[in-house]
């Protein structure tokens, strides 16, 4: 299960893969979400353009999107307030 409800809203269990050609969404694999970002992990750019190509994808302000915890890991989880497990899974098109 790559989401979750809680109480902020939903977690979303996101493996990223930095230094891509593009950044985009590739989709559920695993129990993650995986997503390709440009940049490169420093100075927080990496996770920067992470928010900003989840937000984009689910249609939905980046101010929305924040991390809960792994920032400096490869898997993270971010919150993305506002949204439920369902609703995500659902842009994704794959069942929670």
């Amino acid at each position: 299960m790559f989401a979750v409800d809680s109480q902020d809203g939903a977690i979303v269990a996101v493996r990223a893969q930095p230094r891509s050609s593009r950044a985009l969404v590739e989709g559920v694999v695993g129990d993650a979400l995986k997503i390709r970002i440009r940049s490169a992990p420093v100075d927080g750019k990496a996770n920067k353009e992470l928010v900003e190509t989840l937000a984009g994808a689910l249609g939905v302000a980046k101010s929305r999107v924040f991390f809960k915890s792994g920032e400096t890991s490869k898997t993270k989880r971010l919150v993305v307030s506002g949204m439920t497990a369902a609703q995500i899974a659902e842009i994704f098109r794959v069942s929670c």
